[in-house]
């Protein structure tokens, strides 16, 4: 996706090897992968803050999308399928006439409290945030 989320930046650095994720632009150039471990707190504070308009609620990454109708909503909802297909990850959503709430999480590392995040939440999160923000300049 050349797309960037309306605020972000994209510059990068490298750290052990591999790149590290200073940007949306970062998230935006990775695929997901299997999840070994959780993120720790600060690092999905530090993640959370690359990404304008989401929020941790429970544990999960939380955004809100507002539609002009219907038609657009499900619209929008058919790309995140597909986005959650080719990266093998996929959110919770819920749907109603003009708004869809996403919510990620990484089932297989779950931490007691039954949510746990990996750098696979903050990959789809950018990615259906330029899906929502590319829907929206064509409204």
């Amino acid at each position: 996706m050349s797309q960037t989320i309306p605020g972000s930046s994209s510059s990068s650095s490298s750290s052990s090897g591999s790149a590290a994720i200073d940007s949306a632009a970062d998230l935006l150039q990775r695929r997901c992968r299997p999840a070994e471990a959780a993120l720790d707190g600060a690092e999905a504070a530090r993640l959370l803050a690359l990404l304008p308009g989401w929020r941790l609620e429970d544990g999960r990454l939380c955004a809100d999308y507002a539609f002009q109708n219907h038609h657009h909503t499900m619209a929008f909802v058919n790309a995140l399928a597909y986005l959650s297909h080719t990266e093998d990850h996929h959110p919770e959503l819920t749907v109603t006439y003009k708004n869809c709430t996403i919510r990620y999480d990484t089932h297989c590392i779950a931490n007691h409290a039954g949510a746990g995040l990996s750098e696979n939440d903050f990959i789809c999160a950018a990615k259906a945030a330029v899906l929502f923000h590319a829907g929206a300049a064509k409204q």
